[in-house]
């Protein structure tokens, strides 16, 4: 971790430097809206069908068909057939005329059917065919509430993603993220949580002071985030559902770089109390810390292996920024990078078996994910100042922040770098994205 690198790494550096260095969640009104700039060629063909209505009922607050042909689009897997070209609109198997859709060459359709109760909620029905042999692939009836159709929405599209791809899907996830907006009065910082297609804000926390390095807990039901509240960096901890906080690390010095253990038993962090940046792991339930590194270098931006036995971090030790691994019980630190000369704020692969990190070269600095098994990097990025990745929960693609024309943004790329993402705010600078965990249904 070097000095004027990045947003994230200035401001904890910054922190280190100087040595000094809440609210209930409300509904917020910046929706991320989502490009894809590169699809995969060749993308499978799908058609989806708008949902029929019983005669006569009012259509429900969101379009169901509308969300899954967006999930579907938006994973530059498959390519929906727009609604105006479907050759008919079968809500029911026993109306679907297969040889239509095999005309136009799709592989795959759904269908479906929404029904209000008399309870105030909705019946919700899909089915999933494979039009070529005229079978049904899967199918389900879910049961909402209102304001429960958006999430089942992008439940059946995982049903759909993960049928066909052979892949869980990752739809019905969340994303947190960092906005900053700036006035005359100064910025106004705001941590942000949203469903995973943009929809749905919730403002975490809003504040004067900086935010940085949002972390999911493993079960999704917690953000753990440093704070600048009080010009001073704080690490604390958020429960989402009820919005009550707590404070994690309020050390001397910098208290930055938050990471959950996979069994959300303990947090590993970046401590400076003892007089240099080091790499602490903290048991939640008692407080208690353990140093894992020792060295006159910086230390930082631990994140912890899917089976919790190991960490990697970020050290200038070697005299320039890269990534080395230590087991969890400490021991000797083992360095990973030796392309180029800046590596940092590695997280590992739901699978355990590739890191994804900000890769620096010749002034620019970009995504890359690397190889554990045969150390190969590869940069998947082709913008010059990119940060902050974080993977979906299912390892397909990653999302991390960039800068555009109009500032901050978020972007999102696929592990294979065949397929890309622009997410825009609709005001101010966004940062600092992390990606939850699977939900519970």
């Amino acid at each position: 971790m070097i000095v004027n690198v990045n947003r994230r790494l200035a401001l904890v550096l910054c922190a280190c430097a100087s040595m000094l260095m809440a609210s209930l969640p409300r509904t917020g009104h910046a929706v991320l809206t989502i490009r894809i700039t590169q699809g995969i060629e060749g993308a499978l063909p799908i058609a989806i069908v708008p949902f029929g209505l019983q005669a006569g009922a009012q259509p429900p607050p969101v379009d169901v068909a509308q969300i899954v042909a967006n999930d579907l689009t938006r994973s530059g897997r498959f390519s929906p057939l727009p609604f105006g070209d479907l050759p008919s609109r079968p809500s029911e198997a026993s109306a679907v005329n297969f040889a239509d859709f095999r005309l136009l060459g799709m592989n795959n359709l759904v269908i479906g059917k929404v029904r209000a109760l008399a309870n105030g909620r909705y019946s919700l029905e899909f089915r999933l065919f494979d039009v070529f042999r005229g079978a049904q692939v899967k199918g389900y009836e879910f049961e909402a509430a209102p304001d429960e159709l958006r999430r089942k929405a992008h439940q059946i599209s995982d049903i759909v993603y993960e049928a066909l791809t052979g892949e869980r899907g990752a739809f019905d996830t969340r994303i947190a993220y960092v906005t900053e907006k700036k006035s005359a009065a100064g910025s106004r910082y705001a941590l942000n949580v949203a469903d995973s297609d943009g929809f749905n804000p919730q403002v975490v926390l809003d504040s004067k002071s900086p935010i940085v390095s949002p972390s999911w807990s493993p079960d999704g039901s917690q953000l753990a985030y440093v704070s600048f509240e009080g010009n001073r960096p704080r690490i604390f901890a958020q429960n989402l559902s009820v919005g009550t906080r707590q404070v994690i690390a309020a050390f001397p010095g910098l208290n930055g770089a938050p990471a959950w253990s996979p069994d959300g038993k303990s947090m590993a962090m970046t401590l400076s109390k003892d007089g240099n940046p080091e790499v602490y792991v903290m048991d939640i339930a008692t407080r208690l810390l353990k140093r894992l590194t020792v060295s006159a270098a910086i230390d930082t931006e631990p994140a912890w292996s899917p089976d919790g036995k190991s960490l990697v971090f970020t050290s200038d030790r070697g005299g320039t920024p890269q990534i080395y691994r230590i087991p969890a019980s400490g021991g000797q630190a083992t360095r990973l990078t030796f392309e180029g000369k800046y590596n940092s704020r590695a997280t590992f692969a739901p699978d355990g078996k590739s890191l994804s990190l900000v890769h620096g070269d010749k002034g620019t600095f970009r995504i890359a994910v690397l190889d554990l098994e045969n150390n190969a990097l590869r940069v998947l990025t082709k913008t010059t100042l990119d940060e902050s990745p974080s993977f979906a929960p299912n390892g397909s693609m990653l999302l991390y922040a960039t800068t555009d024309a109009g500032g901050g943004a978020l972007a999102g790329v696929s592990t294979d770098g065949r397929v890309r993402q622009e997410l825009a705010a609709q005001q101010g600078d966004v940062r600092e994205p992390a990606w939850s965990p699977f939900r519970q249904p």
